[in-house]
């Protein structure tokens, strides 16, 4: 039985459009192609948002506006400027969001570390790319006592999934257990990179993460523990195909 097109009137559109301005304080373009033709995903996106944004999980305010501006600022998404109020709002200063930058400027130029490691290493010994990375951090956060450090490593996470760049994640994880980070914290700071970049790179991380958990230079919590020695994570499994051969 065919589907019966989604005819709404004009007057329901503007008001699904004006029920999100109401709600949210402004009004984004998709919203109006939701409403005129794809309700049921406007309804579900706002759950999402709700959950994934706004919604207290591990993060304080402070912290997931922190995070959220590193993530927009790394993955240049100039759009999510109600972030920046709320970065002021729930604690943030200039001083605080000039740490920002300077981790995700850092953050953009870890391929000189991977490079050392992939093909130099030999020459280059001491300390080794990743101690090296480490140590460049600290002395980048020196002039910022007042910045937890557990945030620097949250900043960088989400710098590097936004990116799709695996090395990065990959050391700063490791650098993450050896600092005690939160596990809960660094999830949902991942789960972030959802909504300006797409699930995709939110999957490619958890699946760096995967990678590191079982790697055993870490030692993860037993819920963490669970996740990672659950086998078959590599998705559906398609046999390649061959090509039929034509006789002659």
């Amino acid at each position: 039985m065919a589907i019966p097109p989604y005819s709404p009137t004009a007057d329901a559109v503007r008001e699904r459009i004006e029920d999100f301005r109401t709600r949210r304080g402004y009004v984004l373009p998709h919203q109006g192609a939701m409403a005129a033709a794809l309700p049921d995903l406007q309804d579900v996106y706002g759950v999402i948002y709700k959950t994934l944004t706004l919604d207290r999980h591990h993060l304080s305010d402070f912290e997931r506006e922190f995070v959220w501006l590193a993530l927009l600022t790394a993955a240049k998404e100039k759009i999510g400027t109600h972030h920046i109020d709320l970065f002021f709002k729930s604690g943030g200063t200039d001083r605080l969001a000039a740490a920002v930058f300077r981790l995700v400027a850092w953050s953009q130029g870890v391929d000189t570390f991977q490079f050392l490691e992939d093909h130099w290493q030999p020459y280059f010994p001491e300390p080794g790319a990743r101690a090296a990375y480490v140590a460049g951090k600290a002395a980048l956060l020196a002039d910022y006592p007042e910045l937890p450090p557990a945030l620097s490593h949250l900043a960088l996470l989400v710098a590097f999934a936004s990116r799709d760049q695996h090395w990065g994640l990959e050391v700063e994880l490791e650098d993450c257990y050896a600092c005690s980070v939160s596990e809960p914290k660094i999830a949902e700071a991942l789960s972030l990179v959802l909504w300006p970049c797409g699930v995709n790179r939110f999957l490619d991380a958890s699946g760096v993460w995967l990678k590191v958990m079982q790697s055993g230079k870490v030692t993860p919590s037993e819920p963490f523990k669970a996740w990672a020695e659950t086998p078959d994570q590599g998705g559906f499994y398609l046999a390649p195909r061959t090509a039929e051969v034509t006789p002659s």
